[in-house]
């Protein structure tokens, strides 16, 4: 096996180039708001004002109850969305932006030297940035309307770390894919609503019947959402077991995208 194919390349990429990989992600925050009058306060003020929405969507217009629950207030159900809708929000973005990634930066393709693995995880920080700044908002909204903050909030780094592997490995491979077939943007943006629908994001699992639980499961969004909720909202630890099988499948697919993306890369530079 080629040495910039093995995993540990991988890590060794990140580790020298981590400074580069800041900058980078640091120059695409700040890059989404350059111009603007709120700057990167818009970054606080977006997931602030979803959450505004989505609590009067549900909980005035719809009436919706978690699980058809009368003990859930509006301002609890809409915690508990805007949970699931945060998770789901960061993956998105992640698979949404990776079919351009690689386009949107030819400049660099030509440059020899120049590390075009870190991209990714330069996007995921970005991404990564942003969903730290949307918990914020959950957390202050849920110590102000619901007079609570359980301590199993702590977990919640290591409930969300599998799901940074498996978004990196999964821009990764389509920013890869991007390259070659510019059709892929619209594939990806479909699947990110798909991956939404088909997930415990907007509804409890429970009111699934039995039978159609086992194929929610199967979406990689599914068990984090569970797991999230249960850290931040419940006060209950993650299910470990479940979060290591969920780990070791994360590193398996962070490793697949970047192979895939290692392999191909020799062609950019007759493609861009």
């Amino acid at each position: 096996m080629s040495s910039s194919l093995s995993p540990v390349s991988a890590l060794r990429s990140f580790a020298h180039h981590r400074k580069l990989i800041y900058q980078l992600a640091q120059r695409e925050v700040l890059g989404r708001y350059r111009g603007s009058i709120a700057g990167l306060a818009w970054s606080f003020f977006n997931p602030l004002l979803m959450l505004a929405v989505y609590t009067f969507v549900f909980s005035y217009v719809f009436n919706a109850r978690w699980g058809g629950s009368v003990e859930t207030n509006r301002a609890e159900f809409a915690i508990i969305l805007f949970a699931g809708i945060m998770v789901h929000g960061f993956l998105s973005e992640c698979i949404s932006r990776a079919p351009m990634l690689v386009l949107a930066n030819a400049s660099y393709v030509k440059k020899v030297v120049f590390p075009l693995e870190i991209l990714t995880w330069s996007a995921v920080a970005s991404s990564l940035f942003h969903m730290v700044i949307t918990l914020a908002v959950l957390l202050i909204a849920q110590l102000l309307l619901l007079h609570r903050l359980p301590l199993t909030v702590l977990y919640f780094p290591l409930v969300i770390a599998p799901l940074v592997m498996v978004a990196s490995g999964v821009t990764w491979f389509f920013a890869a894919l991007g390259v070659y077939y510019r059709d892929i943007g619209q594939i990806t943006g479909l699947l990110a609503t798909v991956l939404l629908f088909m997930s415990p994001a907007l509804y409890p699992i429970t009111s699934l019947p039995e039978g159609m639980r086992k194929w929610i499961y199967l979406n990689p969004l599914t068990f984090i959402i569970e797991q999230s909720r249960n850290v931040l909202m419940w006060g209950l630890p993650p299910d470990w077991m479940g979060l290591l099988k969920y780990s070791i499948g994360s590193l398996v697919v962070a490793y697949v995208g970047y192979y895939w993306f290692q392999l191909v890369r020799r062609g950019f530079a007759d493609v861009v």
